[in-house]
């Protein structure tokens, strides 16, 4: 290879003569085509065609081990040695061809990918078998219209129900987010938005309610409540120490979610004069509310399946009670308990057909939940859109009406 060296003469100060020598780096050296960037967003043939090599040579060198070389038995087994060696191979091919980082890449996605697989694939089984298993009750009528008031453990699955099930859960729940959601972002803010020393006591307190056992929240509110005020079993009851289960997560799932608004929002809103109160209400909470709301979720996922605390504050029973304040309440995790618990085939098949009517409620509650919270900060419906220029328009009316115009 040869380079196109010129010299241009200079005469400087002092008569000496300097030569600035301009270097031609060849056509070829550098290329006709600029380089590529790789497109990861996609599986390329190349390592789809790797994957499927991997996998058929993978599967038969599991085979022929478990068959012949080796005395190997079991499904799960089988399963993680054919896996090690679909990612042993997949690397292997991959690196005839890519570099190093390439190669790790490949194999941590082959790990990830799996990992998914197999949480999937657990979910979808639980599913399933709660689905399979209450097949029989869970498309009866009377199973959301009626109560177990008249129905005996003997009687078929054509009588009886979970209605008051249902409504004990929703009750319960609702009195739970009454009491949590208020005071668990009141203290999301508390520890975003302040400087107190307090934060830190607040913090470790929450984090060590986080691991609390259930169980230890039903004896706290049983022993309170219960015992030294004199109230007496209710739904009430369940509902505080529900809310004792939530708080925690609303807590810390609302904190995480305060500490991703902008800065300069807050500083812009500040520069205009107002208060930290008006920053934090009209400008932190709304550009916020969508992860407000997915940290209401998490902590209605925890609360509405928690048995223990409402088996030991409110009890069970097998009729319909609106009145969180008196009389025993039941719930949907707790019908399900004490379903399956017995010996019977129809109370076993009515309770894993109320599991599943849990799953569902709670999926719809999530749905709702996600209605309400909108959009996230910036994207705006086109009824919002319009309601927000028709705003607009009206104060730039009464700002032109103040100046005379001149606002325009």
């Amino acid at each position: 290879m040869t380079y196109e060296v010129s010299a241009d003469s200079v005469t400087g100060g002092g008569g000496v003569e300097h030569r600035a020598v301009t270097t031609v780096v060849p056509r070829d050296a550098l290329g006709d085509v600029p380089p590529q960037r790789r497109k990861v967003a996609r599986l390329a043939r190349r390592d789809l065609l790797n994957a499927v090599g991997a996998g058929v040579a993978a599967l038969s060198m599991t085979s022929l081990a478990f068959g012949q070389l080796a005395p190997l038995r079991g499904r799960i087994g089988f399963f993680v040695v054919g896996f090690v060696l679909f990612v042993a191979v997949y690397a292997f091919l991959v690196s005839l061809t890519e570099d190093r980082p390439a190669v790790i890449d490949r194999v941590m996605a082959s790990f990830f990918t799996a990992a998914a697989v197999i949480a999937g694939a657990a979910l979808v089984s639980v599913v399933a078998f709660t689905l399979w298993r209450g097949r029989s009750a869970l498309f009866k009528r009377n199973l959301y219209v009626e109560d177990m008031s008249k129905t005996g453990p003997l009687d078929p699955l054509s009588q009886g129900g979970i209605l008051h099930a249902i409504l004990g859960s929703l009750v319960i729940v609702g009195l739970a987010l009454v009491v949590s959601v208020p005071t668990g972002i009141a203290c999301a803010v508390f520890l975003n938005e302040t400087r107190s020393r307090l934060r830190g006591t607040v913090r470790t307190v929450v984090t060590a309610m986080t691991a609390l056992p259930s169980i230890l929240a039903g004896l706290f509110v049983f022993a309170v409540w219960v015992l030294i005020l004199g109230f007496e079993r209710s739904g009430l009851a369940a509902a505080i120490a529900i809310s004792i289960m939530m708080l925690p997560i609303i807590v810390r799932s609302a904190e995480v979610v305060l500490r991703l608004v902008p800065g300069n929002l807050r500083e812009a809103s500040e520069a205009t004069g107002a208060p930290q109160w008006r920053t934090v209400w009209h400008v932190v909470l709304p550009t916020a509310r969508s992860g407000l709301v997915n940290a209401v979720i998490l902590g209605v996922a925890r609360g509405i399946g928690e048995t223990a605390p409402v088996l030991l504050v409110s009890g069970v029973t097998s009729t319909i009670n609106t009145n969180p304040r008196s009389n025993p309440m039941m719930s949907l995790p707790l019908a399900v308990f004490e379903f399956v618990r017995s010996p019977q085939q129809a109370l076993v098949q009515r309770g894993f057909a109320t599991a599943a009517v849990l799953m569902v409620l709670v999926l719809l509650l999530f749905g709702i939940a996600r209605v309400v919270a909108g959009r996230p900060a910036g994207r705006q419906s086109k009824r919002q859109a319009s309601r927000t220029l028709r705003r607009s328009e009206k104060d730039l009316a009464r700002i032109n009406a103040l100046t005379g115009g001149k606002g325009s």
